[in-house]
Parts: structure tokens; C-alpha cells; sequence
């Protein structure tokens, strides 16, 4: 079913991704066409440009010729100065048009031979002209043209025919090209709306299909998240209940053991009192008739008895703080928590202080950086503290100056309090082992009895917290405590 369902959502995001994309194209599509049409119009603009500039150098080829004759005619200045100012033009239209047609090579080829016929037409005119000022007819025949300047009138004519039959030319193929151009954007414009409608669709559908699964899912979750609640509730208490019956246990077995270990601790100070009358009862016994006491009675008043009572004394007291320390451990666990803001700098500085004559004589370097603050138990986190910077002095390495560094730092709602020295260091396999009852790692040339760190640990759970160690043999080692930044009232409440 969930695999179905995972293909069903995979085809639906591939499809939907797909119309996205299709839609992309199409409207890079659309943009392209578009600027298509762009181009082809500017060209279709320009094409008409060229055309109309060369109807207006042809009304000037006209106006100056009226000019002349009006000139050559009426002999009047007005038709003069028209003729000036028209020759003036030409020149700066043929410019125009050479500007205008400078990508057209053909063209360029025609304006170039127009331009030389235009020198020399307006070359003619003005030699009519100035015969006409100097007193003469200004014409050569009984027209007022003669064969030389209808015959470069008539090339002029031709060329500009030339000129404005090639941009007609390249003004239809234009407006064909940008036809085609606006016919393909539009059909490209159609094609993108088609596939923004189907992708609307197809992405309304899949929306309103994943909602579904969503309410389903989340009708689901609260369904099971209720269930949960309920179930966490159950076993959070059945493991209160549980966790209250082992410390009652361990109560009761601890003075349960005490009172045992009460009458055999008595009874071995006795025997230990009675080996000494026995002692005493042997030497006189071997002064006055040495072939009644037998060597073997003689070892066993003066060595056995004395060796085996120092064992059982060794192992009562150290059954003795054991059971003290189990009772600790049990006391510990049903001590309410107290909730304050705890100044952990404070707390460093006064925990180092605690130790400040062990320190001195071991010439440790201890250093404190900031800590930030947290809402928890204090006596708890203390005993933390204190037990970890102890452990720290009392593993040191003797061949090299002692060092031990307290800093915290803040990270994702919680507090890291690191404690680093440069130790002895723990084998890494021993990480683990460090933190349970009664376990210990490397050499047991120190005291203790193995519950130092499991109290720490039971006291970091207690406090919402962990604890963990990193460490490598003769490199020192690192323990981090991560508490919560405030620590729920509920969570400080007695288990």
C-alpha cells in the first residue's frame, strides 16, 4: 500500500514537474516569437524609411529643377535662393540614405553611381544658372534641357526606380517574414495557454488530492498520537511505579545487608580481641612444655588467624560503603528537585574553590570558561560538577603539569558543560562501562568503589540531561553534560 502510494505521489510530482517545465519552454517560446516580430516590424519600419527617403530625394531632384527653370524663365532672385537651398539638401538626404542603407551592398552600389550622377547633374545646373547671370539664355538648345541633362535626368530616374523597386522587394518579403512571425507567435502563444491551463489543472488536481491525503494522514496521526499519549502516560507511570520499587528495594536490602554485616563486622573485632589472650596463652604454654604445641597450631594462632581476620575486615568495610552508597543512590532518587536559575559560572568558581587546597597541591591549572545559565537543581548539577572535576584530579598523569578546563556552551535549546583535563586518559572501549555501578576502567591504583560516575549519570537523567565522555588512553579525556536550557516542573517532580 505505501509503496503504491509512493509511486502514485512520485508520477503525480514528475507529471506536475513536467507541465512546469513544457510550460517554461513555452513561454521562452512565446518571448522568442515575439521578439521575432519585433524584428521583422523594425525591419518593415525601416524598409519604408529607405523608400520614403528616396521619394524625398527625388522631390528634391524636382524642386531644384522647377527652381532653375523658374530661374532661367523669370530671372526672378526667389527661384535663386530655392535652387541654393534645395542643392544644399541633397547632398545631406543622399547622406541619409547612405546611412539607411549601409547593411544593403546592392544598394550601397546604386547610391554610390547616384551620388556621381547628382555631382554632375547639379554641375549642369548651375553652369545654366550661371549663364543666365552672366547676361546669356542659360540654355545651350531651344529647350531648356538639352540631350546632356535628360540624359543624366533619365539615369537619376533609373536609379531611384532601381532604388525604390529593391526596397519594395525587401518591404514584401518583410511583411511576409513578419506575417509568418506573428502567425507563429500566436500559435506558440496558443500551445502555451493550452499547457497553463492543463498545468493549472493538473496541479489543482494534485493539490486537492495531496490535501486529502494530508487530512487523512493527519486524522491519523492524531488518532495515533492520542494512543500514544495515553501509552507513554501508562508506561511513564508503570516505570515511576517501577522506579520507586527498586529504590524502596534498594533501601530495604541496604539495611536488610547492614544488620548481617553489622554482626559479622562485631564478631571479627572479637576474634580479633581473642587472638591476642590466645597469642599470649600459646607462647606460655611453648616456654613451659614446647613438645605439646604442635608447629602447625603455632602458625595458624600467629599468622592464619591474623591474615583471614584482616580479609574479612577488608571486605566488611568495603561491603560497608557500598551499602552506604547504594542508600545515597536511593536517598538521592527520592529527593524532590528544587527549580532556580543557576548561575553555572558561579557554580564552577564555587566548586574549584571547594577543591582549591587539592589543586594547589597537585599544582593544577584549572580554568573557567563562560557558562550560560540554566534552570535546574542546583545541589544536583553540583554534585555533577564536583564529582566530574574530582575524578579529573584524581587521574591525572604525574609526568606532566595537571590541566583542567570547565566551559558550556549553548546549542539547539540546551546547555553543553564540558569538563576536559589531560589525564590519563580511558580506553574508548571503556566509554560506556565508566557509567555503571560498580564498573571501573584501567589501572585501580586509586580509590573508590565505582559509583561516582553512575550517580553522576542517574543525576544527569534525573535533571532531563545525558552525559558522555570522550577519550583516548594517555590523551586526556572529555566529559559533556547537555541540559535543558529549563528544566519542566513536571520533569523536576519525584519518581
Amino acid at each position: 500500500m505505501q509503496n503504491s502510494q509512493r509511486r502514485a505521489n512520485r508520477a503525480i510530482f514528475l507529471a506536475v514537474a513536467a507541465g512546469f517545465l513544457m510550460l517554461g519552454v513555452a513561454a521562452v517560446a512565446v518571448v522568442w516569437a515575439y521578439q521575432r516580430s519585433q524584428d521583422y516590424g523594425q525591419l518593415v519600419s525601416h524598409t519604408i524609411e529607405v523608400e520614403a527617403a528616396v521619394a524625398d530625394l527625388n522631390r528634391l531632384n524636382e524642386r531644384i529643377e522647377a527652381a532653375r527653370r523658374g530661374f532661367l524663365l523669370e530671372d526672378d532672385p526667389r527661384f535663386l535662393e530655392t535652387f541654393e537651398k534645395t542643392a544644399a539638401q541633397i547632398p545631406v538626404q543622399i547622406e541619409r540614405i547612405s546611412e539607411l542603407t549601409s547593411d544593403n551592398p546592392d544598394q550601397v552600389a546604386r547610391l554610390s553611381r547616384f551620388r556621381t550622377l547628382t555631382d554632375r547633374y547639379l554641375g549642369l545646373l548651375r553652369e545654366s544658372v550661371a549663364d543666365k547671370q552672366a547676361g546669356g539664355t542659360g540654355v545651350k538648345a531651344q529647350s531648356l534641357l538639352d540631350e546632356e541633362d535628360i540624359t543624366v535626368v533619365q539615369q537619376l530616374r533609373d536609379l531611384s526606380d532601381e532604388m525604390s523597386i529593391a526596397e519594395r522587394r525587401l518591404l514584401i518579403a518583410r511583411e511576409a517574414a513578419e506575417h509568418r512571425s506573428v502567425y507563429v507567435s500566436t500559435i506558440v502563444a496558443g500551445v502555451a495557454g493550452c499547457l497553463f491551463v492543463l498545468v493549472a489543472v493538473g496541479t489543482i488536481w494534485a493539490t486537492r488530492r495531496t490535501l486529502r491525503a494530508l487530512t487523512t494522514t493527519g486524522i491519523q496521526l492524531q488518532g495515533l498520537n492520542e494512543d500514544l499519549e495515553s501509552a507513554v502516560a501508562e508506561r511513564t507511570a508503570e516505570l515511576q511505579r517501577a522506579n520507586a520499587e527498586i529504590q524502596r528495594f534498594a533501601y530495604i536490602v541496604s539495611h536488610d545487608l547492614r544488620s548481617p554485616l553489622v554482626n559479622v563486622m562485631g564478631f571479627t573485632a572479637e576474634l580479633d580481641a581473642a587472638i591476642k589472650p590466645l597469642g599470649e596463652l600459646i607462647d606460655r604454654v611453648e616456654e613451659a612444655a614446647p613438645d605439646l604445641v604442635e608447629e602447625e597450631t603455632k602458625f595458624a594462632v600467629r599468622e592464619d588467624l591474623p591474615e583471614a581476620i584482616g580479609f574479612i575486615r577488608t571486605s566488611t568495610e568495603k561491603m560497608d560503603r557500598l551499602i552506604n552508597a547504594i542508600l545515597r543512590l536511593s536517598r538521592e532518587g527520592r529527593r524532590v528537585l528544587a527549580l532556580e536559575a543557576v548561575d553555572m559560572n558561579a557554580l564552577a568558581v564555587s566548586v574549584v574553590d571547594s577543591l582549591q587546597h587539592r589543586i594547589d597541591e597537585l599544582g593544577v591549572t584549572v580554568e573557567t570558561e563562560p557558562v550560560p545559565t540554566v534552570v535546574t537543581d542546583r545541589l544536583a548539577v553540583e554534585q555533577i560538577v564536583s564529582n566530574l572535576v574530582e575524578n579529573a584530579l584524581k587521574y591525572l598523569k604525574p609526568d606532566r603539569p595537571g590541566r583542567i578546563t570547565i566551559r558550556g556552551r549553548k546549542t539547539g535549546g540546551r546547555v553543553i558543560v564540558e569538563i576536559e583535563d589531560n589525564g590519563r586518559g580511558i580506553d574508548p572501549k571503556d566509554h560506556e562501562r565508566i557509567f555503571d555501578l560498580f564498573r571501573r576502567s584501567g589501572a585501580q591504583d586509586q580509590p573508590g568503589e565505582g559509583i561516582g560516575l553512575a550517580h553522576v549519570r542517574a543525576l544527569a537523567y534525573r535533571l532531563g540531561g545525558t552525559i558522555s565522555c570522550e577519550s583516548s588512553l594517555d590523551q586526556g579525556a572529555t566529559f559533556s553534560l547537555s541540559l535543558p536550557m529549563a528544566l519542566a516542573p513536571q520533569q523536576g517532580a519525584q519518581t
